[in-house]
């Protein structure tokens, strides 16, 4: 398990160095194309060709969402940009998740029965601040908390929030729930661990 770890640790600093590399190409890229786009280079050039021919038909799907949005369409160079580094960041992310959560298992397995379901507590307590937290973002983009990938933050966070809304009063058109939410289990998940940490003793 060990050597696991140690081989994923170098895998994810190799990915950050080729995203980084990555980000300043694409962020090159999306300098020329906006450059295309808003005519500062010349459209007859070859360099216009080249983006008109190669790189404007890969980012069509997010030209379109602009387009949608009221955007102009000179800005989706930049947009593609914040996509790349948007899922780069969930990428490497991922990958560090991924790392603590193989550490978490090994820990946790030379504690025995008592190690595994401290263990899951503290995951369940996780992914239950992940889903406020997606729930969070998704009620500043109203458009977002309708789609499918984010609906079950509601489902997940919905039995906490609505208590919670009989006894604390919104702010203005702000529902501070989810964040009273967060710290609570903050505090439930360090109380159950206490406890658990106790008999483990």
């Amino acid at each position: 398990m060990n050597d696991t770890i140690a081989t994923l640790t170098l895998v994810s600093s190799t990915l950050r160095t080729l995203v980084l590399a990555g980000g300043l190409v694409f962020a090159g890229v999306a300098l020329v194309d906006w450059a295309v786009r808003t005519r500062r280079i010349s459209p007859f050039s070859g360099v216009a060709r080249f983006m008109r021919m190669r790189v404007e038909p890969r980012i069509a799907g997010i030209e379109r969402q602009v387009a949608r949005a009221g955007g102009h369409h000179s800005s989706t160079p930049w947009w593609a940009l914040v996509v790349y580094i948007v899922a780069a960041l969930l990428l490497l992310a991922a990958f560090d998740l991924l790392i603590s959560l193989l550490d978490e298992v090994m820990v946790a397995s030379s504690l025995g029965a008592g190690g595994v379901l401290l263990l899951l507590v503290r995951w369940t307590f996780a992914f239950l601040r992940f889903a406020l937290l997606v729930r969070i973002i998704a009620s500043w983009l109203p458009g977002l908390s309708g789609r499918r990938w984010i609906s079950w933050s509601f489902g997940a966070t919905e039995w906490m929030l609505r208590p919670l809304r009989r006894v604390i009063p919104s702010i203005g058109v702000i529902d501070i729930t989810p964040i009273v939410a967060y710290f609570a289990l903050r505090v439930a998940q360090w109380l159950v661990e206490t406890v658990l940490l106790a008999g483990l003793r």
